[in-house]
């Protein structure tokens, strides 16, 4: 690529809109790290984070410039696909430990989560499937084969045990049968098959705790229910305005767990209370409806499916995570996008993202009415 061209795929083919909402995100969880790293020995989740986002803004820019057409291809993504969960099958050998969830990968300088990587992979392997069959996705086997795609990984994370992540693998799952033109009477089929498998985690007693405590919260807040009371004091204490920053005093005094990764929300809403919530809920609002805007410019409907499986992504993990903090839905230890700490989930949310502008550089703009009427039936 020569210097024009690349200076010309910079300022047309990338999002410069999407990359300019993430970073107030990015700065509002580095802030809030940063007011209260100072009490640990640690400017260590400030310092690690920033290089972590560095990373991450390194692969946006890198995969925006790589041709992932070599996707489309079945039996590329097939090999993709067994290869994470062989890896993920690893972790019940070789991996480690960590807040009751034999999860990670422990290289020592670092650590890394496989299931962030099949994430990604999922969305990619959906979009496959779904864009080959959208025409006679009304067939209820096209639902239950796509469903085996997302049941292995699904298992193999539910019994890490992995709770939230195996709700983002089955959300990203059925978001995707739904935007995929399934009937309502096989809708309605899939929420009767949603409820029996989450009815199946009452008789997993790691789980079953976690439900008992979304239902009565306050049963053991000193015990199972001691984060999600602990993370409600903390937005609640937050009110209009916050404390301002650095006075979080949940966070400060360590009543808040993990308030760098799994209740940074919580952490800063108590310091920039209900406007600088509803900021950042804009914020997140706005890169939504940018990665919507990139997926209505793909060239096929595999391009198209996999940005709506991006959203999907998002959403899912906004969503949980918001609602956890706040204490509408269990704690499930889903970390928040651009927020939370950690390199795998940034990573993994920034490769989506550059696979997603990469495919806006190979849009067929003279044909895009005549694509956006075969994929929606007209």
């Amino acid at each position: 690529m020569d210097k024009r061209n690349f200076f010309s795929t910079i300022s047309h083919e990338i999002d410069w809109l999407l990359f300019f909402f993430i970073l107030p995100i990015i700065v509002a969880g580095l802030v809030t790290m940063k007011s209260f790293t100072p009490l640990e020995n640690a400017g260590d989740f400030f310092s690690r984070q920033v290089i972590w986002i560095l990373v991450g803004f390194t692969v946006f820019f890198v995969f925006s410039f790589i041709d992932f057409r070599f996707l489309k291809r079945t039996d590329v993504l097939v090999f993709i696909f067994i290869l994470n969960s062989i890896i993920l099958l690893s972790l019940f050998i070789s991996g480690y430990v960590s807040h009751g969830s034999k999860s990670w990968f422990d290289f020592g300088f670092f650590s890394f989560q496989p299931v962030d990587m099949m994430k990604l992979v999922l969305v990619l392997i959906l979009a496959k499937y779904f864009s080959r069959r959208h025409v006679e996705i009304r067939n209820i086997k096209h639902i239950f084969i796509s469903g085996c795609y997302a049941f292995i990984p699904f298992v193999l994370v539910l019994f890490q045990p992995d709770f939230g992540s195996a709700v983002i693998i089955f959300f990203i799952w059925l978001g995707m049968v739904l935007v995929s033109g399934i009937s309502k009477t096989h809708l309605l089929a899939v929420f009767v098959i949603g409820l029996v498998i989450f009815a199946s985690f009452w008789f997993a007693p790691y789980q079953k705790a976690r439900i008992i405590n979304f239902i009565h919260p306050l049963t053991d807040i000193h015990g199972s229910g001691y984060n999600a009371f602990q993370s409600t004091i903390a937005v609640g204490s937050g009110k209009v305005v916050g404390k301002g920053l650095g006075f979080g005093t949940q966070s400060r005094l360590k009543f808040l767990p993990e308030p760098q990764a799994d209740f940074i929300f919580a952490a800063y809403s108590e310091e920039w209370g209900f406007v600088g919530s509803l900021l950042i809920l804009c914020l997140y609002g706005l890169v939504i409806w940018r990665i919507l805007y990139s997926a209505t410019l793909g060239a096929h409907n595999f391009e198209i499916l996999f940005g709506m499986g991006i959203a999907i992504f998002f959403m899912s993990h906004i969503l949980i995570n918001i609602g956890m903090n706040l204490g509408l839905l269990p704690v499930t230890g889903i970390p928040l996008p651009f927020m939370s700490y950690g390199g795998s989930h940034l990573l993994f949310e920034f490769a989506g993202l550059g696979i997603l502008m990469s495919m806006k550089r190979y849009a067929r703009s003279a044909h895009r009415d005549d694509i956006k009427n075969e994929f929606l039936g007209a």
